[in-house]
């Protein structure tokens, strides 16, 4: 096992590179970027993300690196009228004189270390960015992954012992409406009826925490995260828990009718003993490979949306800004963290596949 994972080690720096070359290869045919955008900010056109990005576009941006889109000849939208001398001091500043495939290196380097520079309309560096909106993307997907895994598993496994009763058909009735209604919209729904939309003013409409968190006594601060988180957290829970629930189910199923099933009922093993003792290692062997990403959708990707509709400022939120804004080395920062952070996630869930069931040996299959 030792060396499977020695191996799996070393093919995650071609895989990462591969992905990064390929993301910043698209980059570069994508219309607009950082020089553009700041010939957009001094015509006074340009279309931000968010209110919150700020930036001194006739200031110095040092430090910074990252892959710069350029159009055709050198020349840009809305550069007419200015001088040429200052385009190219534009340029310099944004590592925009640098040719493609060195900028790309240039930026590799750094990465290595985990140095990704300066983002470049905010004052922060990127990993300071990261490391600020971490808390917010770990508490939704911490606690939003838990219910999903505490409520679908058991709940799988029973609609599958079931099957085909009344149980099975009710909770399957609820299972395809939270699959059918999207989470944001259903998050949008919780608004309406319980943070004052219409109905009902328990809950809090935005951020983690109050403004007064800091003067708080510890026992009402765990309160007041709790009720901040309670309707992020079950707006992804609804979206969530009915394909793991199905796919739990469906691979219990697909356990039970085999034979040494049959072989351990007729020797005499109770209904228990044979769902836990024999069905429930195999069947789980799925439902593990699917945690790595899905743990990664939901920490960068699954909660965009409700991070912007519930005011939260996390990292899904931190990369749709950073594309639409054309801010690069936070694009490329976090895409690296993630990929690399996917990567890691798929080993784990091979090294829990022995520890689910002892019988697989990756060894032996040539992996």
């Amino acid at each position: 096992m030792l060396a499977y994972i020695i191996r799996r080690l070393f093919l995650i720096l071609p895989t990462l590179f591969g992905i990064m070359v390929v993301n910043f290869a698209i980059v570069q045919f994508a219309p607009g970027g950082p020089v553009e955008r700041v010939l957009a900010e001094l015509q006074g056109t340009a279309v931000e993300a968010t209110a919150r990005i700020a930036g001194d576009t006739s200031g110095e941006v040092s430090g910074q690196r990252g892959p710069i889109q350029a159009g055709p000849g050198g020349k840009y939208r809305g550069a007419q009228g200015l001088d040429p001398a200052y385009i190219k001091q534009l340029e310099q500043r944004f590592g925009f004189d640098k040719p493609a495939h060195e900028r790309f290196f240039i930026m590799m380097r750094n990465y290595v270390t985990f140095d990704f520079g300066n983002s470049f309309f905010r004052d922060k560096s990127v990993i300071g960015l990261i490391v600020e909106k971490m808390p917010v993307s770990i508490s939704i997907g911490l606690w939003s992954g838990l219910i999903i895994y505490l409520v679908s598993i058991p709940l799988g496994v029973a609609k599958a012992v079931r099957d085909g009763s009344r149980f099975d058909v009710w909770t399957s009735g609820v299972i395809i409406v939270g699959n059918a209604v999207p989470g944001f919209l259903f998050a949008i729904l919780l608004i309406v009826v319980f943070a004052g939309g219409r109905y009902l003013d328990w809950f809090p409409l935005r951020g983690l925490v109050s403004d007064n968190w800091s003067d708080l006594s510890w026992p009402m601060r765990i309160v007041d995260y709790f009720w901040h988180m309670a309707l992020p957290t079950l707006a992804l829970v609804i979206g969530g828990f009915a394909s793991l629930t199905m796919l739990t189910k469906n691979s219990f199923l697909d356990q039970i009718n085999q034979q040494y099933v049959v072989t351990a009922r007729s020797k005499g093993l109770g209904e228990r003993g044979v769902l836990y003792g024999h069905v429930f290692r195999n069947a789980m062997l799925i439902v593990i490979a699917a945690f790595p990403s899905a743990f990664v959708s939901i920490l960068f990707t699954g909660s965009l949306l409700i991070e912007v509709i519930f005011s939260l400022d996390g990292l899904g939120l931190l990369g749709f800004e950073a594309a639409i804004n054309r801010d690069y080395p936070v694009m490329f920062g976090t895409l690296y963290m993630f990929t690399l952070l996917g990567l890691v996630m798929q080993l784990v869930g091979d090294i829990a596949y022995t520890l689910v069931d002892p019988r697989i040996d990756f060894e032996t299959r040539g992996a």
